[in-house]
């Protein structure tokens, strides 16, 4: 199966693993392609006229896309462009010839592999016109050429059909007409049946005409005619297949056709099988479809086991063998998008218990999938197995958390969760788009999962984190909103208990202008099997949620907003502590992120005093003009008297009344010396975006009495930066200055225990700079210098386990960091030494670098578009790429292609996927990687566009400077 993109790329995919992607030269759209029968070769068609010729080679073991040739065609000279504007392509069934139809009305023939036209075989317009009765003929029954058919059974004959309805059997070996069908109304596309006795053509009018091929020379009407959602006007049919079955009736697929009046904005595909229809409704455009069959031309029946539906947004898949026709669930260009994402969360090496109990759930929402597998089944896949289990998980607008597996090159759906039964909303449960009469007609059935509206935009998910080792999940929404869950792999029914949290702790003189928080049901919800929320904290005001963190020994969550942060104990169900972080000018935090209007009053007073200000400054100038010169000459003086490092950027402090500034950017879970150095403790620690770091000691009673006593909070101590730049991230690092382990992590053998014995360390990451403590006296030992040096600011931080390729036991920690200008630096531990930087985002890509997430060794994920997400690696020892084969077709025997039975493939692929097995750390490449998840290629386009414009160049020339790059598969932007 092979898709093209606007952005001039094409990408092949087969079985899963199987996956190919070639780049044009020209970043123009790609609008055609075809598959050279018997041969290895695609023939692309660009929107500038030009011909492309890709073949597979082998390489290292493997296959690549490569493109061998390409070829415009040209008419004659001061000819219009529209003669040689191509429409149609048709590889013939010999793979060495093709033919295009042109706007013009001609067709010509193409050799190949040379991409040469041959000129005598081309069918001219006096040509079509032979053998024409007069009063037709004068009609001008023919414009362009709109399709291209080859007879079933005869090669050396073709079908052409013109736009006007005109169709013309021609005999390319005489070069001579063979049959004319007259039809009248404008016609869409044709379609040959397998017993070459009938020719089905569709039209503009929403229906279709059958022709008998085999009757006379000149056939002035059709043998039936049918408009199936007539007889008001209908949609055009814009492609028709019609595909024989040993079950009798045949079946006859149909995109478009739909009542003009009622349905016109309805994006179907109708399928027709005796008395059983079905018209499949998707969300976005359909922009083509293909029906798996029989691909044996000599067989008797077509037997269509799958239809493919390739959208906009998605590519859907039909199972026409199974009764009911149920979809069938696609191994790769899943759609990531089908409701925005808001964020993400990786979580590396997961348990394979707890792997296991989220594929469990996730089937039983998957019942209603087919069971064929995935109908597509080219290539081999030669990838090595996944070194372990991983886990991506999104949140989306809509209020549901998808969990992907992340192990491999595909993501691919294992199970969703949905917070949207938890509170009362608008939306009617049982509101379903499907429910309807079994009498209503068009008998119309929504397929695919693209949903981009939302019924509330407060449901959307801001902060997620899981703890692998004890299952619980914690999600935070937009109104304030903080689930904690548990999975169970039963249904259950339960209400789950609410605590509302007042987070400015009852302080005067603050009103919230945002929007209204969720309301939680009282009455008992009936949750399915998988993660089920037991514990609802609303956070008042109901501001989004900014940062998140859970406990899962403590059994403690900590969250925080705009206005400040608390503690939560999911075990007691109680409150623990609230902290305000608000600042006396803070009112834009008070009027949150959904206010559609600004105070008038506030806005023009503002506008006031501004031009107050710049009269009097005016005023001011005769008089005070020789006090600035004075004062600029004592600055000039002052600067060249200060030693400041040459490379170093004066960096302006920022004022404490600068908005926001009590918005929590980080929180921080942690058993270490906070108030003396012979007792280590439970600590929260909390970064705002002021630069002001709290850290507060807890008592966590033991395991036996944890339910009898409380947990208790005291802040301990109060950080302030000096420039006040927003804290991003805080690591405490024991005496061996390695960072803390994760909860439960120690207790299940997967990292030493931290060392409690020497002194422990601080690292507060800011915006600008990153800064070590000493605890517990919090003194400075160190910092490293980002904006004054680099003139960056830190977006993300993160630690990453950098393992060695030469040596499995030997494995380093180090800081990764995330710069506004798409940068990525590795920074290493304690020392702070920058060991090596990577250009990976565009700088203007701001929602890319908002999303990125990395992972614990030291890849990462972000969205390269709001449907694609590009996974990049910094480590040598894991590269996750697709690396698979396409063999050639064995040499003709006998007059028929020998390609080996459905066993002997399936026998090789399965020796191969053991090999891969055997072999995984025989494959790691020691070079980054940077290679693509999914799915829109809108910001492909601009890229390319910016490269011609600029240095010239290529995308992936400029990427390659630092970080290989891989493949991607896209389905966003698919023509």
């Amino acid at each position: 199966m092979a898709i093209g993109t606007r952005s001039g790329a094409i990408k092949v995919y087969g079985c899963p693993g199987v996956e190919f992607m070639g780049l044009h030269d020209e970043n123009n759209a790609v609008i055609k392609i075809t598959f050279i029968p018997n041969q290895c070769q695609i023939v692309t068609l660009l929107d500038d006229n030009s011909l492309h010729l890709w073949s597979f080679k082998q390489h290292d073991g493997g296959s690549e896309l490569q493109e061998e040739k390409k070829f415009t065609l040209r008419g004659p000279p001061g000819s219009p462009p529209s003669v040689t504007q191509i429409k149609v392509l048709l590889a013939h069934s010999s793979g060495e010839r093709l033919y295009v139809g042109t706007e013009g009305g001609n067709v010509f023939t193409i050799s190949l592999p040379n991409l040469q036209v041959v000129e005598e075989k081309t069918v001219t317009h006096d040509v079509a016109l032979q053998g024409l009765p007069n009063d037709y003929a004068d009609r001008r029954p023919f414009e362009s050429v709109e399709a291209l058919q080859e007879h079933p059974r005869n090669p050396a004959i073709i079908l052409i059909g013109y736009s006007r309805g005109l169709m013309m059997a021609w005999d390319t070996s005489s070069r001579r007409s063979v049959q004319h069908f007259l039809g009248t109304q404008q016609l869409e596309n044709v379609f040959w049946c397998r017993d070459a006795q009938q020719i089905i053509s569709c039209h503009n009018d929403g229906g279709y005409n059958q022709w008998d091929a085999t009757g006379e020379r000149v056939q002035h009407s059709p043998m039936e005619s049918k408009v199936p959602y007539g007889p008001f006007r209908c949609k055009a049919i814009s492609k028709i297949t019609w595909l024989t079955s040993r079950r009798g009736s045949p079946y006859i697929v149909l995109q478009g056709g739909m009542p003009m009046a009622s349905y016109g904005d309805r994006h179907s595909i109708s399928v027709v099988h005796g008395s059983q229809q079905v018209a499949f409704d998707f969300t976005s455009r359909i922009i083509d479809h293909m029906v798996i069959a029989n691909a044996d031309p000599s067989a008797e029946y077509d037997d269509p086991r799958a239809l493919l539906v390739l959208a906009e947004e998605e590519l859907v898949a039909i199972d026409l063998q199974t009764p009911g026709w149920p979809v069938i669930q696609c191994p790769y260009l899943v759609s990531l998008h089908c409701s925005a994402i808001t964020c993400s969360h990786h979580i590396s090496s997961i348990p394979l218990k707890l792997w296991e109990r989220i594929i469990s759930a996730g089937r039983k929402q998957n019942t209603h999938y087919s069971t064929m597998p995935w109908p597509v089944d080219g290539g081999i896949d030669m990838a090595p197995a996944a070194p372990q289990r991983d886990l991506l998980l999104t949140g989306h607008e809509d209020g549901t958390v998808r969990f992907w597996d992340a192990s491999g090159v595909c993501l691919q759906l294992l199970y969703k969760m949905s917070t949207v039964g938890v509170f009362q909303t608008d939306s009617d449960p049982n509101d379903n788009l499907n429910s309807h009469g079994e009498e209503e007609w068009p008998p119309l059935r929504k397929v695919g999962c693209f949903d981009p509206y939302s019924d509330d935009p407060r449901l959307g998910i801001q902060k997620i984190y899981l703890c692998k080792f004890s299952g619980y999940l914690s999600v935070a929404g937009t109104a304030g909103q903080v689930l904690v869950l548990e999975l169970n792999d039963e249904a259950a029914q339960q209400v789950v208990e609410q605590t509302v949290v007042d987070l400015l702790q009852e302080q005067e003189g603050y009103r919230w202008k945002g929007h209204e928080r969720l309301h939680a049901r009282e009455d008992p919800v009936r949750f399915p099997p998988g993660f089920q929320p037991f514990s609802l904290v609303q956070c008042q005001p109901p501001a989004a949620v900014t940062s998140l963190i859970l406990h899962s020994e403590w059994k403690l969550m900590a969250f925080g907003t705009s206005h400040g942060f608390g503690v939560y104990d999911f075990q007691q169900r109680r409150q623990v502590m609230v902290k305000c972080t608000l600042h006396a000018s803070d009112q834009l935090a008070l009027e949150g992120p959904l206010s559609r209007v600004k105070s008038l009053k506030k806005s023009l007073r503002q506008s006031f005093r501004r031009m107050r200000r710049s009269q009097v400054n005016k005023r001011r100038e005769g008089a005070a003009a020789k006090v600035q010169e004075a004062n600029a000459r004592f600055e000039q003086e002052a600067l060249r008297e200060m030693e400041l490092a040459p490379v170093q950027r004066r960096i302006e402090a920022r004022s404490a009344e600068d908005s926001f500034t009590g918005f929590v950017r980080t929180l921080y879970f942690a058993d270490t010396f906070i108030r003396d150095s012979s007792r280590h403790s439970p600590s929260l620690w909390a970064g705002t975006n002021g630069g002001t770091v709290y850290a507060f000691s807890l008592r966590v009673p033991p395991v036996e009495r944890r339910m009898e006593e409380a947990v208790s909070a005291s802040q301990a101590k109060e950080i302030q930066l000096m420039h006040r730049a927003p804290v991003v991230g805080i690591l405490i690092l024991d005496g061996h200055s390695v960072p803390l382990p994760e909860p439960l992590e120690a207790a299940h053998d997967l990292s030493k225990s931290p060392d409690m014995q020497g002194s422990h360390q601080l690292l507060v990451v800011s915006e600008e700079q990153l800064k070590v403590f000493t605890l517990p006296k919090v003194s400075s030992k160190l910092k490293l210098k980002l904006t004054a040096t680099e003139g960056c600011r830190v977006r993300k931080a993160a630690v990453c386990n950098f393992g060695s390729c030469r040596s499995e036991d030997h494995s380093e920690n180090h800081l990764t960091v995330l710069t506004n200008l798409g940068d990525i630096q590795v920074i290493s531990l304690p020392h702070l030494k920058p060991q090596v930087r990577y250009d990976c985002i565009r700088k203007e890509d701001v929602s890319g670098i908002a999303s990125c997430v990395f992972t614990k060794y030291g890849q990462g994920f972000y969205l390269i578009s709001p449907s694609e997400m590009e996974r990049f690696s910094l480590s040598t020892c894991w590269l996750i790429a697709p690396r698979c084969r396409v063999d050639p077709p064995e040499p003709p025997c006998n007059g028929r292609l020998q390609r080996g039975s459905s066993t002997e493939r399936q026998s090789e692929k399965n020796r191969v996927s053991g090999r891969a097995a055997g072999d995984a750390d025989a494959h790691r490449v020691r070079a980054p990687l940077m290679e693509h998840a999914l799915l829109n290629d809108e910001k492909m386009l601009k890229e390319i566009q910016s490269t011609l414009e600029g240095s010239r160049t290529s995308f992936g020339e400029r990427n390659s400077r630092h970080i290989t790059v891989g493949s991607r598969f896209s389905n966003g932007a698919a023509e």
